[in-house]
């Protein structure tokens, strides 16, 4: 558990980053979405969230729908605008779901796959150590969603004309639960069950067959190190 807590508290170095990028382009499709049906939008709303997707994304006025936008040109507004932190946004509750989720995971994918062994001195086979990690990928998933349920809210700069924001994760989680309901913790986490177990299914396939440490072996570092 130690460990997994030092992977997950290292993790977020890279996940951050990514994530927040993730989430920039889901909210732009979202945005451009809503503007191209302005029938469930008032006037009043629409011209509102134009205006808010051609600062964030676009120059000059917004006419039909906002053109396309990329993780690079994401990356650079951040950064320009709010320097390396604008991509570390939410640190502290990407912390709060990664580092509780490879407490999880490691310990239970440790226990799960040594009941898959014929002996205590043989590994498991492959497709045990593939559905160990699909179980406890998927149930560390489950377990840590509502900490994933808040980053996103934290991480999405740009909201709807409707939609709340949030200043911090205590604020976050006060406001989800006081407008939404303990439901709305849950929210996707079958879906992100869905798409951590095979993730994690693979990853515990391939470190099983050595492909790690084949590439490492024959990789022009270790010719050097040799």
């Amino acid at each position: 558990m130690l460990a997994g807590c030092g992977a997950g508290m290292c993790q977020v170095v890279v996940t951050t980053p990514m994530e927040m990028l993730k989430i920039q382009l889901q909210d732009a499709g979202r945005l451009a979405a809503q503007q191209r049906k302005p029938g469930m939008m008032s006037p009043t709303k629409l011209a509102a969230t134009n205006a808010m997707l051609s600062r964030s994304y676009n120059s000059g006025p917004v006419v039909q729908a906002p053109r396309a936008v990329s993780a690079t040109q994401i990356a650079r507004e951040l950064l320009h605008t709010q320097g390396i932190q604008g991509l570390y946004k939410g640190l502290g509750a990407t912390l709060m779901r990664d580092v509780p989720f490879s407490i999880v995971y490691f310990p239970l994918f440790a226990n799960l796959n040594r009941l898959g062994k014929p002996s205590p001195e043989e590994s498991a086979p492959f497709y045990w150590a593939f559905l160990s990690g699909c179980a406890a990928g998927s149930t560390a998933a489950v377990a840590v969603n509502p900490c994933d349920v808040v980053k996103t809210r934290l991480q999405s700069l740009n909201k709807g004309s409707t939609e709340e924001t949030y200043n911090g994760v205590v604020d976050c989680v006060s406001k989800i639960m006081r407008k939404e309901g303990p439901s709305a913790f849950l929210k996707g986490a079958g879906c992100r069950a869905l798409v951590i177990a095979p993730l994690f299914g693979i990853a515990q396939v391939m470190y099983f067959v050595g492909v790690g440490e084949y590439i490492l072996d024959n990789s022009p570092v270790s010719f050097l190190s040799a």
